[in-house]
């Protein structure tokens, strides 16, 4: 009797191992497919803006596997969409104004650097629907003013409000280079870029009159939101957002944009961020865009091994 127990013990034991282990597998390929469609909208190198006198280069280095938290969108005007197309519409329907912003577009290519909280690769799901979010109210901010506007990030964040948790918020910084150097950005609680002069060989002090900083996405309501009567906040509500403009950028100077796993990356007690940046950036400042993307990512291993996700933009003025 004892015998024939244990042989009924033994074949529930092995059902057992056999539902684990394809239990095991199917989660696997659920994950390797999530991967797969994350992975599909890390943007290919062909989406890299090109302007004249202006090189650009960045990208986001997962602590976790392909993809994480972080997230890069770049926006060459020119090369996503058809602004001649747009232009001789505008033209047509005698919207004067559209057409100049337009036009506009052509010297000017737009970057978003996104950063949501946690780092694991499910987190990338956030990063994923304000990637298409973003870039379906850019079509319609082109079509109806030429141009992107706050209210496309006021309806963003009206839209994670509404739709995220509390305990998952996200960063973000959308910034717009013109040919010229000229800076134009808005931040919600995204780090501030920094500027290194190639002149005076360091990173220079930036005025805090020049930057407003609006909470992270999704937080708080939008004050500007019609249809904010309906929506109950203990907390209150966002302010309108404000577009900041920097116009310090000179020939070889170098803007950075990053998220905070680049700022706040560390060896014991010695931060990398802005001291031992700085020296880095003071060695290979005569490099492409590229070049000293690859650089600084080469001494942030050796400096030591990252606890986040890593994403940051070098911006280059020729």
């Amino acid at each position: 009797m004892g015998l024939f127990y244990e042989k009924i013990q033994g074949i529930r034991m092995k059902d057992m191992i056999q539902e684990i282990r394809a239990s095991v597998l199917r989660l696997t390929r659920e994950l390797d497919n999530f991967q797969d469609i994350a992975l599909y909208i890390k943007p290919p190198p062909g989406e890299i803006p090109e302007l004249n006198g202006i090189d650009v280069y960045g990208e986001s280095l997962p602590l976790n596997g392909i993809v994480g938290g972080d997230h890069i969108i770049y926006v060459d005007f020119k090369k996503r969409y058809d602004l001649e197309a747009r232009i001789r519409q505008a033209r047509e329907e005698g919207r004067r104004e559209v057409v100049e912003d337009l036009i506009r577009c052509q010297g000017k290519a737009g970057i978003a650097v996104v950063d949501v909280s946690g780092h694991q690769v499910t987190d990338a799901l956030l990063a994923a629907m304000l990637h298409q979010a973003f870039l379906l109210g850019t079509i319609y901010e082109l079509d109806h003013y030429g141009q992107i506007t706050e209210r496309l990030f006021e309806n963003l964040n009206t839209r994670f409000y509404n739709s995220s948790s509390v305990s998952k918020f996200l960063t973000m910084i959308y910034g717009e280079i013109s040919e010229d150097g000229t800076f134009k950005f808005v931040s919600a609680a995204h780090p501030l870029p920094i500027v290194f002069s190639s002149e005076y060989d360091r990173i220079v002090d930036i005025s805090r009159e020049l930057c407003t900083v609006f909470p992270p996405i999704g937080t708080l309501p939008s004050q500007e939101d019609i249809d904010r009567r309906a929506v109950q906040s203990v907390l209150g509500y966002k302010e309108r957002y404000e577009v900041n403009e920097w116009r310090l950028m000179g020939s070889g100077d170098i803007l950075l944009l990053y998220t905070d796993g680049f700022s706040e990356h560390t060896r014991g007690d010695e931060s990398y961020f802005p001291t031992h940046l700085e020296t880095k950036l003071r060695e290979v400042k005569r490099r492409s865009a590229k070049e000293i993307f690859e650089a600084i990512r080469a001494d942030l291993m050796a400096f030591n091994k990252p606890s986040d996700d890593i994403s940051y933009v070098v911006i280059k003025k020729k």
